[in-house]
């Protein structure tokens, strides 16, 4: 039999989703969990200054507006890493 017939063994085989899991994976799981409940707990309004104008909206839209151009900016970067 070729490696690729082999059957699996109970004990000895890997999983698939044991690569899925990364400690990397895991803490950035952690992370972004960490956020999101920390987002959804600031909801009061807040009045934000945008250079000339003041916007009121809950605290947690404008969070997750920062979060989202923090993850954009850092893939963009990260992008321009690997090239």
């Amino acid at each position: 039999m070729s490696p690729k017939e082999t059957p699996p063994t109970a004990g000895g085989g890997t999983s698939r989703l044991a690569g899925a899991f990364t400690p990397a994976r895991i803490a950035m799981i952690a992370v972004a969990v960490l956020t999101l409940v920390f987002i959804f707990e600031n909801t009061r309004e807040v009045t934000i200054r945008l250079l000339v104008p003041e916007v009121t909206m809950p605290l947690y839209v404008a969070l997750l507006a920062t979060a989202v151009l923090g993850a954009a900016c850092g893939s963009y970067f990260a992008a321009r890493r690997r090239k």
